[in-house]
């Protein structure tokens, strides 16, 4: 069976997770599971409990599949969190699938996995991904060999489609697409920096001062980012 390890954080996002979860457990002969450092409950930026099936000692050594989701909240932190890098690190080396959605690829970018690999990430965070060695793409999912790293929330749908046909062939991933009737028809044609009205994006990053500039900090002080250096822990 494939063994697909999906880790979830304190304040990470729940749709992040929970997009790409909804193809995975459709797979058909895989053994999916989330993981953290312990079984204690997982509480998302939602307020959402999840409890891990592994702690990080306890996780199949070989993966098939390493997911990590994103939450701008939630990633700062696990960026600079030795435990969190060296597992990502560790199974990451072996994994056949290295993969990501939202700024999760900043985590992956933090533990050494994305150096010399194309990805993308969360519009107001994804020019970061330089600073770990790795190629902006800025599209929706991004292939790189064995590398798949998906944009910002409601892109989780379509890494995980893009996961299923990669590794199941496109008619299945077309069966789950319609099984879980997933045609989005969105009301407005805002979901993307490029598209969005005037001043639209302006906004959201002024809300979100805060976060960005935390984001950055950690980013650049990241260990694989030039001169970074891990200090903290949860």
């Amino acid at each position: 069976m494939l063994q697909v390890g999906m880790l979830i954080y304190p304040m990470m996002f729940d749709v992040d997770l929970v997009g790409p979860l909804t193809f995975m457990q459709r797979l058909g002969d895989a053994n999916v599971f989330l993981v953290w450092k312990d079984r204690a409950p997982v509480v998302s930026d939602l307020g959402v409990s999840y409890f891990a099936r592994h702690d990080f000692e306890s996780c199949p050594r070989d993966l098939d599949i390493l997911f990590v989701p994103g939450g701008l909240k939630g990633t700062i932190p696990a960026m600079q969190d030795r435990a969190v890098l060296d597992f990502l690190a560790d199974r990451g080396s072996r994994a056949k699938y290295v993969t990501s959605v939202c700024t999760g690829s900043l985590v992956l970018g933090a533990a050494g996995l994305l150096k010399g690999y194309k990805a993308t990430s969360y519009w107001m965070v994804r020019d970061l991904l330089p600073l770990f060695g790795a190629e902006l793409v800025k599209e929706r999912v991004v292939i790189d060999r064995n590398r798949i790293t998906g944009g910002g929330a409601t892109a989780g749908l379509d890494f995980g489609l893009t996961l299923v046909a990669t590794l199941r062939g496109e008619d299945h991933a077309k069966m789950l697409q319609l099984a879980v009737e997933y045609d989005p028809q969105p009301p407005f044609d805002a979901g993307a920096p490029e598209r969005a009205p005037a001043g639209v994006a302006e906004r959201i990053r002024e809300m979100r001062a805060g976060e960005l500039e935390a984001v950055m900090e950690a980013a650049s002080n990241a260990p694989q980012a030039p001169g970074g250096s891990t200090t903290s822990e949860y």
